[in-house]
């Protein structure tokens, strides 16, 4: 399974989230703490800056390259401050039939759209399931897939659930299209007799907000009835963690936050915290969607539950 993390607020080195903390996002990728699980099938990022040329533009960055040994990543992330950053290292099972391409790199984000996509997870049976989501999703977002995996098609079936598939979505807006979209997955999964558990830890951004989805399906059923066959990222609900506070970074030899959920001015969320001390973080429950914007200079957070 994958790893990925979000973040919003004051600017940050993108040093500071991917390769320096104790469990930055780089190292996650062959060390990562709450699964045992290498993660070697490619790195990817958005990074939006309101200072740089065209602002509502990400930086965009993806590579199948291992990002611990990728010098051009680390030269970037020492170089480049963002306000919000969606960034991803991809884990996939171990087969001969998994394509590893640049197409299939998270985060996605179709040419013009400002919804930037990650997931963690997979969908059981997913080959099956694929004509019948692609259903639900109109010629103008389906021609934009390129890859093959399940990922991508929960991204353009979020999309379709918005009013313009193109622009940013109001905070609203952008919940009720993962609902939806989870909706569809469900009503399909139902159709086929598909009943197996299946992780959709989402994670989206565009920029000005962003929303991260703690979900499984049919959670506790497998295709086995033996539990030694039960791959271990599947014997719980993938982990999902965010902090609140304001100047991120080393403090007393920690990596931390400051000043709490009160004098918050950034958030960070994350598949497993970054870093040593834990304290400050809180796990996102199971079935919930965080959704976090920027008002009044700092993260307005709110959780709903999801069906």
């Amino acid at each position: 399974m994958c790893r990925a993390l979000l973040y919003l607020g004051e600017p940050v080195l993108l040093d500071d989230l991917l390769y320096q903390p104790d469990s930055a996002l780089v190292r996650q990728a062959t060390m990562p703490k709450m699964l045992h699980m290498l993660n070697l099938a490619g790195f990817g990022m958005r990074a939006w800056d309101r200072r740089s040329r065209e602002p509502g533009k990400p930086w965009a960055y993806a590579s199948t390259e291992l990002p611990v040994f990728d010098r051009n990543l680390k030269g970037l992330a020492e170089k480049v401050e963002a306000e919000a950053v969606l960034a991803h290292v991809r884990g996939v099972a171990y087969s001969t039939a998994v394509d590893i391409s640049l197409a299939n790199v998270h985060p996605f984000q179709f040419p013009g759209a400002a919804l930037a996509m990650a997931h963690n997870g997979d969908l059981a049976r997913f080959a099956e399931l694929k004509p019948r989501l692609a259903a639900h999703v109109p010629a103008e977002i389906a021609r934009h897939v390129r890859g093959t995996t399940d990922s991508e098609w929960i991204y353009a079936l979020v999309l379709s659930g918005l009013a313009d598939p193109f622009a940013a979505p109001a905070g609203g807006e952008l919940v009720e299209a993962v609902a939806r979209a989870l909706a569809i997955i469900r009503e399909e999964r139902a159709a086929l007799g598909i009943d197996t558990s299946s992780s959709v830890n989402l994670f989206l951004a565009d920029g000005t907000q962003v929303a991260a989805v703690r979900y499984c399906f049919d959670f506790g059923r497998y295709a086995t009835a033996d539990p030694a066959r039960v791959h271990e990222a599947n014997l719980n609900f993938l982990s999902l963690w965010y902090t609140l506070g304001h100047g991120y970074g080393l403090h007393d030899g920690e990596w931390r936050m400051t000043g709490g959920a009160q004098a918050a001015r950034s958030i960070l969320v994350a598949s497993e915290p970054l870093t040593r001390d834990v304290a400050s973080w809180v796990e996102v429950p199971e079935y919930s969607l965080l959704h976090a914007t920027i008002r009044g200079g700092g993260p307005a957070v709110t959780l709903r539950y999801l069906d």
